[in-house]
């Protein structure tokens, strides 16, 4: 029996993957988290053997949480389950232990596929995610390909970030609450490789985002 865990901010998101394995006989959904907080503590009760991870949660970035259970929990396989299809952001979640990626827009088909590839211990990529690796790799991707993609939310806090404003200033601003924009914050750096606030900016400005 595979033990699974789901953890995303999206709860119709968490209840329509719970059940499309709830069918599966070798398969046990056993907890279900909407954040990073729930799902750490939950895993010191009981651990799953594949967590799929959204990577945009309230109040700890993806790729951060990722390395976190990889050290923490380091049985425990992370399958990245999100919207972003860039290249890079693809690489960086790998980078720091996941063992796969997957679109939302998967079929049920590839969520088994992925648990089954996952469970022999290698790595499993979606055939989209794959063959935008491969012409990245062969130089026949555009130009824009290279540029990492913000959310027109991402774009307005990195332009906050831009003019200096605090975290407080920048929730005030955009009417929105610290926390999250503290994620927003986390998934620039993230997208852009950055380690602190002028590291974006000044990959902001080399990328040409400003």
């Amino acid at each position: 029996m595979i033990k699974v865990s789901i953890t995303d901010d999206h709860y119709v998101v968490l209840k329509g993957i719970e059940s499309l394995l709830k069918d599966e006989k070798h398969i046990n959904v056993i907890s279900i988290h909407e954040n990073a907080k729930d799902t750490l503590k939950a895993f010191k009760v009981k651990e799953p053997d594949i967590l799929f991870l959204d990577i945009n949660l309230p109040d700890i970035n993806g790729i951060e949480l990722t390395k976190t259970i990889t050290k923490t929990f380091p049985n425990v396989r992370i399958i990245a389950l999100t919207n972003h299809e860039d290249v890079s952001f693809v690489k960086r979640i790998l980078d720091n232990g996941a063992f796969g990626y997957l679109l939302k827009n998967a079929h049920k088909a590839e969520l088994l596929e992925a648990i089954s590839t996952v469970t022999k211990g290698e790595k499993f990529l979606q055939e989209s995610i794959k063959k935008k690796i491969l012409n990245q790799s062969l130089g026949r991707t555009e130009n824009t390909a290279f540029q990492p993609k913000l959310t027109r939310r991402e774009t307005e806090v990195l332009r906050a970030i831009f003019e200096e404003l605090t975290t407080q200033e920048i929730s005030e601003k955009l009417f929105v609450s610290p926390k999250t924009v503290e994620a927003h914050r986390m998934n620039i750096m993230s997208k852009l490789g950055a380690k602190n606030s002028v590291g974006i900016i000044k990959i902001a400005i080399q990328k040409q985002l400003l």
